[in-house]
């Protein structure tokens, strides 16, 4: 039995890798973190010209109807260049409403552009969190994603129930993180009403997480590539510093460490594209796996750049900076292996 990509996945990947490094180029993304909305919108365009909004959307709703594997293979690679999508928000939105097929028509016709505000699915702050009362939502939604030019909100409540809103409906905040690649806002509704509610099951919020955990993957799987090329090309005392053995070890461990996680990903989004009953369980554990391992990769390639790593010429803090935000979007480490073992019966 042969476990590998498919031919076709293969060139998904590849061909999204082609437009990302015309689309998502380093001089392009520093303009996107300084607050260039024409340079966020240029490569927006890109994305949705290649297809990206249809990618999750049955096929009988006018999509393509590929599965968790493929969108996870998309979010590497947006992560791999840090490119700021709504691709994440999009895929989930197409899980969510899969019984919905004018609003998956929408979705991959591109009439309806989701943003994402699941936080009361995995964590609450004082004075957060939306309430739906009376058939309408009052309260407080966090580090919400994919907000700039978003038609329709998909917001959790305090229940765990799952509702698509208008967008104009909420009054929006930027929140500021240490990743300028991505804006999150903070969504405030007084009276709104949900267009469609569904209750989730524990699939959800797990397929969330794994798109989180490969776009940390192909983030730290560039900085491993950067670091690399970096030790092959920097001399100190006559000689390349890829030649020195602790920068080898450091390189070795880097990828020994980052390898397994990919078949973790990949284990994770199989189980759930079939229907396995430990889909959900494997796709939380990689988010807590991957937030681990994308920093220790992050910190050890920012380390063999030596003080080249914290200069913006090399740019190497924006792929630190969003597998940091990473690490706790979503859920932290610690709160999604809670997750994981309660979805094993070992805590309740």
């Amino acid at each position: 039995m042969e476990f590998a990509l498919s031919e076709d996945q293969r060139m998904l990947q590849d061909s999204l890798k082609g437009v990302l490094s015309e689309a998502a180029h380093l001089d392009r993304i520093r303009k996107i973190a300084a607050g260039e909305t024409g340079e966020a919108a240029a490569l927006d365009a890109a994305l949705i010209e290649f297809g990206l909004s249809a990618l999750m959307v049955p096929e009988a709703a006018g999509g393509l109807g590929l599965g968790a594997l493929d969108a996870c293979l998309v979010q590497e690679a947006l992560g791999y260049d840090v490119a700021p999508s709504r691709f994440l928000a999009t895929a989930v939105a197409a899980k969510v409403f899969a019984g919905k097929p004018e609003t998956l028509g929408a979705i991959a016709g591109g009439e309806a552009k989701f943003a994402l505000a699941l936080t009361e699915l995995c964590s609450r702050r004082d004075g957060a969190g939306a309430e739906l009362k009376g058939g309408k939502l009052s309260g407080k939604s966090l580090l919400a994603q994919s907000v700039d030019g978003a038609t329709h909100i998909l917001l959790a409540d305090t229940a765990g129930t799952l509702h698509s809103v208008a967008a104009g409906k909420a009054k929006i905040t930027v929140m500021q993180t240490i990743d300028r690649t991505r804006i999150f806002h903070e969504l405030a509704f007084d009276g709104a009403e949900p267009l469609v509610s569904v209750t989730p099951d524990a699939e959800t919020l797990a397929f969330a997480r794994l798109l989180v955990a490969a776009d940390t993957l192909g983030a730290a799987q560039a900085m491993i590539d950067k670091a690399v090329a970096y030790s092959r090309e920097r001399q100190q005392f006559g000689r390349v510093i890829g030649s020195f053995q602790a920068v080898k070890h450091m390189c070795a461990e880097m990828a020994a460490k980052l390898e397994p996680a990919r078949a973790l990903i990949w284990h994770a989004a199989h189980a759930l594209d079939i229907g396995d009953a430990e889909g959900p369980m494997m796709a939380t554990l990689a988010k807590a796996h991957l937030s681990e391992v994308g920093t220790f990769v992050a910190r050890t390639a920012t380390e063999v750049h030596g003080g080249m790593g914290f200069t913006d010429l090399v740019g190497l803090h924006y792929w630190y900076k969003r597998i940091g935000v990473n690490r706790q979007l979503l859920g932290s480490p610690e709160q999604a292996r809670e997750t994981a073992a309660q979805l094993q019966g070992l805590v309740v």
